[in-house]
């Protein structure tokens, strides 16, 4: 395989994790507009933008392992694809964490006299900032080790 092509490859993840971080704006924003139609939630715009927003997460998902298999197997790049391996699990927790806080959000919404809510909202976030920090570790040792492409 040429440099070239595994350059394009590297380019290719680059492109997806940006269209993961936009999505998250908009399942973010969407959430927000969801909890501005309380306290009659419309609960059936919701869950479409969530279907819609686990549809994009799926398919970027699926699309970066193909590139974590292709480092590995057709660039013999164990190392990327290992840093690809270790994004995609706090990606995961990350998505997970991000529901969580959703729900937190609304029940403090929904309750705005039980401390325990805001409580709850702060230490998801804080585990979201925890991770968001292991994720650009990860992204630095990947921009790191694939530069010597160059």
């Amino acid at each position: 395989m040429v440099p070239s092509e595994l350059k394009t490859v590297i380019q290719r993840f680059y492109h997806l994790q940006s269209e993961r971080l936009e999505t998250y704006r908009l399942f973010e924003e969407g959430h927000e507009a969801y909890l501005r139609t309380a306290p009659h939630y419309d609960f059936e715009h919701y869950k479409q933008l969530v279907h819609e927003i686990t549809q994009a997460f799926s398919g970027i998902s699926k699309e970066v392992l193909e590139i974590k298999e292709r480092l590995h197997q057709d660039f013999d790049r164990p190392d990327l694809s290992e840093h690809i391996e270790k994004l995609q699990s706090k990606e995961k927790q990350k998505l997970e964490l991000t529901a969580r806080l959703q729900l937190a959000k609304q029940q403090a919404q929904d309750h705005p006299e039980d401390e325990d809510c805001r409580d709850k909202i702060h230490e998801i976030k804080h585990h979201i900032i925890k991770n968001n920090e292991a994720l650009s570790e990860i992204m630095q040792d990947f921009k790191y080790d694939s530069e010597e492409c160059d």
